[in-house]
């Protein structure tokens, strides 16, 4: 068998080997000179440099702003969020920022595929009858790649950004707007280059991850709907839709037909789950309304054709001008998708209104600058009681549990961890900062199971800077065997943990044993063994507690 070192690369030399073959052998055999020149037509030097001063732009403000340059899996997140129009920074940044490298990988392959269509469909060429290139600075062929495409990129992202619902992150509202924009004169085109962002991803997952080894360990997760900021990825498809109707119709360049243009924005938003419409409950629960969804995007679909293949001409022939008969057809759905957009981006008015409040955190807290730290459980989430609405049997008003994140002078209010999650994983770190600086603090938790009840007893401590806060502690819970007669409970404190031997007559309270190390209270004598904890008593041995583990 042939024996490869290991400093060889093979697998990842494989992957790139195949491609680039491949390659070389269609062009070999389907020699791509007709595409080319079809790409100088439209494109400066054959290449949509718009789309690649926009994924620039976003490596940019990934690296640089928030940080990934010398921490490319964590970047600072939280101070790049669009949490309110209170906070400009966070609405300014959000919609070039992201929340992981995956995240932002994610994107920019999206971009690479995506824009390029609808940059195509835009040229750097005008043409307009009657236009020469040079001829005006929107005529300017240079202007047109370097700066209006690019300026048209950064307020389609500033548009979402501020009429998203919610504390978004995230350039897919500007990846969705590509899509939109591309669809509307090529469907079939924009869906295969979907499909190769598909190809593309696994490419570069080949060269991250060339050999993966998984075997079965527990793992805590949300539901992946629950992850998806489906409003802002419907508005940016709708804004992209409006900018490519009003073009086509005012180049009056050739329209697809109304099956291309249901077809193609059916596979898109099935494909990227804009049927998902969810709701969250509360306490890591959430709601998928997957009918209603499906329902949702089948109507976009088909008022997005109709509205693509209709006419210039007036709903009513020799209507009176200026009268409601006089108005294109196309100009009909224009106006509904326009109607569907506001009702979308109405919501989040209102909702980015709304500041943190004055109120202090509850519990002990840590303060990094303008930013407090706290763990606290069921308390009300300071972004959603602002308001109550109720639908289909949900409410806004929520509570939340974890390690909150508030920022006064930000109006921020988060839950950074929930309990759950610390729960699996025993610490977390939570990042806080502003533009060019940035700290962390992480929080900790240890516990006991208590035997019988299924539930735990457990304390959580923030550490920031080598200082250490105790945050909070449960209430003492009760075990279920009862020894001798007596009731045995499990007690945290600042300091650790004690037992409680309860009697009619009273409770007897002493420190939990360590390992190896005995503690009597009331006759009864309590042993630890590795994470277990004992109750001894004239010949009966329980056990009591059981020390939590994290993955």
């Amino acid at each position: 068998m042939l024996d490869i070192p290991g400093w060889i690369p093979f697998h990842r030399l494989a992957a790139v080997g195949a491609l680039l073959v491949a390659l070389v052998v269609l062009a070999l055999v389907d020699r791509p000179s007709r595409l080319t020149a079809a790409l100088r037509r439209r494109f400066l030097f054959g290449l949509p440099l718009g789309t690649f001063v926009s994924v620039g732009g976003v490596l940019f403000v990934y690296l640089f702003v928030q940080g990934g340059f010398s921490s490319w899996y964590r970047p600072l997140v939280i101070p790049f969020r669009a949490w309110s129009y209170f906070y400009p920074l966070g609405m300014v940044t959000a919609p070039f920022a992201h929340s992981s490298s995956g995240h932002l990988v994610g994107n920019l392959i999206g971009t690479l595929t995506l824009a390029p269509v609808a940059e195509y469909v835009w040229g750097h060429y005008p043409t307009r009858r009657g236009s020469a290139s040079f001829g005006s600075f929107t005529e300017n062929p240079y202007a047109r790649a370097l700066v209006i495409f690019p300026a048209a990129v950064v307020g389609v992202g500033l548009l979402t950004s501020i009429f998203a619902l919610g504390p978004v992150i995230g350039f897919s509202g500007v990846v969705f707007a590509f899509a939109g924009f591309a669809l509307v004169t090529r469907p079939l085109t924009t869906i295969l280059a979907f499909v190769s962002g598909r190809v593309l991803s696994l490419f570069y997952n080949a060269l991250q991850s060339p050999e993966v080894v998984a075997t079965a360990r527990p793992v805590f997760s949300t539901p992946w709907w629950a992850q998806i900021a489906i409003q802002g990825h419907a508005i940016g498809l709708l804004f992209g839709v409006l900018l490519g109707v009003w073009l086509v119709h005012r180049r009056g360049d050739v329209r697809p037909s109304a099956l291309r243009s249901f077809a193609g924005v059916l596979v898109f938003a099935v494909s990227e789950s804009l049927w998902a419409v969810y709701w969250f409950r509360g306490g890591d629960t959430f709601v998928l309304f997957r009918a209603i969804g499906f329902a949702l995007v089948v109507g976009l679909a088909l008022i997005v054709a109709l509205t693509v293949s209709a006419s210039d001409r007036p709903l009513r022939d020799r209507a009176p001008a200026n009268s409601v008969f006089s108005t294109r057809r196309w100009q009909v759905g224009a106006a509904v998708i326009l109607v569907a957009t506001a009702a979308l981006t109405g919501p989040a008015i209102p909702y980015n209104l709304f500041t943190a409040a004055d109120d202090d955190l509850p519990g002990e807290s840590v303060s990094v600058r303008d930013y407090e730290i706290t763990y606290a459980e069921d308390v009300p989430n300071g972004l959603t009681a602002a308001f109550d609405i109720e639908l289909f049997g949900e409410s806004t008003t929520t509570n939340t549990s974890g390690v909150i994140v508030k920022s006064q002078q930000r109006g921020i209010w988060t839950t950074a961890v929930s309990t759950n999650r610390l729960a699996f994983d025993g610490e977390s770190t939570v990042r806080v900062g502003g533009v060019g600086w940035q700290d962390q603090v992480t929080a900790v938790r240890d516990g006991f199971v208590v035997s019988g009840t299924g539930e735990s007893v457990y304390r959580v401590f923030l550490v920031s800077n080598e200082s250490v806060t105790f945050a909070y502690a449960t209430d003492p819970l009760q075990a279920e065997p009862v020894v001798a007669g007596r009731n045995i409970s499990v007690v945290p404190t600042e300091t650790g943990y004690d037992l409680g031997v309860s009697t009619q007559n009273g409770t007897v309270r002493g420190p939990m044993p360590t390992q190896n190390v005995t503690t009597t209270l009331d006759g009864i004598q309590f042993v630890r063994e590795d994470e277990f904890v004992f109750a001894e008593y004239d010949g009966t041995r329980v056990r009591v507690a059981k020390e939590e583990t994290y993955q």
